[in-house]
């Protein structure tokens, strides 16, 4: 495993792991403080695993080398195929981490933000394995076209939260929208939440994410 990442654990013995993908620019630090307001005690202790993405040249941000889990070229510009699936390899071997350490996969939530949120969905939704879920928040479905012929058979009925700002400039609203009604079309019913907030996460948005952890990781 090639990924830096730093752990947040709720108590001994967790029964539950939820790994958490930051956004373009930031690192494994930037959802600590979010983590740290979800009270997911009904269900005991939670381990969450936060990595931090390599450095590369962004080309929409002039070729600036920053973390970003892949590049992004522009509007209208094709997608950076490569560095989408190198980076779900390495997300997809911290999920089989989390299992060799105890952690079934169906007790495992992949989280993520903007960027993240793209690497959580292209990831969740090939994983080999069934998932308890994948959250995806202000991002969109990357590679859309292939997600049909590439989805895993174990996780056609996973849950999925997807959340975004109304005022979301960065990753428009529409963009969103758009990646909710594709998961519907391919036979997904991801929950859809809609803020009033910019690309960012709000509070109202982290008491809907904390009801619906408690919910797919429930004791079945």
């Amino acid at each position: 495993m090639t990924l830096a990442t730093q752990e947040l654990q709720t108590g001994d013995q967790p029964v539950a792991s939820i790994v958490v993908l930051h956004g373009l620019g930031a690192d494994g630090n930037d959802f600590v403080p979010i983590a740290q307001e979800l009270n997911l005690s009904a269900i005991g202790s939670v381990r969450f695993v936060f990595p931090t993405a390599p450095v590369r040249p962004v080309t929409i941000n002039g070729g600036y080398p920053m973390r970003a889990w892949y590049d992004i070229a522009g509007p209208g510009q094709p997608e950076d195929e490569a560095g989408l699936r190198a980076s779900s390899l390495e997300i997809q071997t911290l999920l089989n981490r989390e299992a060799a350490r105890g952690v079934a996969p169906a007790r495992t939530v992949l989280m993520g933000f903007s960027q993240g949120c793209a690497m959580a969905l292209m990831t969740g939704l090939r994983a080999p394995t069934r998932l308890a879920g994948v959250v995806g928040l202000s991002g969109y479905l990357p590679l859309a076209d292939r997600m049909g012929a590439e989805r895993s058979a174990a996780n056609v009925d996973v849950p999925i939260f997807l959340g975004h700002g109304r005022q979301d400039s960065m990753v428009p609203l529409a963009r969103g929208a758009g990646s909710r009604d594709t998961l519907r079309g391919l036979g997904w019913h991801p929950e859809w939440f809609e803020y009033a907030m910019a690309h960012s996460v709000c509070a109202e948005e982290i008491a809907d994410l904390n009801r619906w952890l408690l919910k797919v990781l429930a004791a079945p």
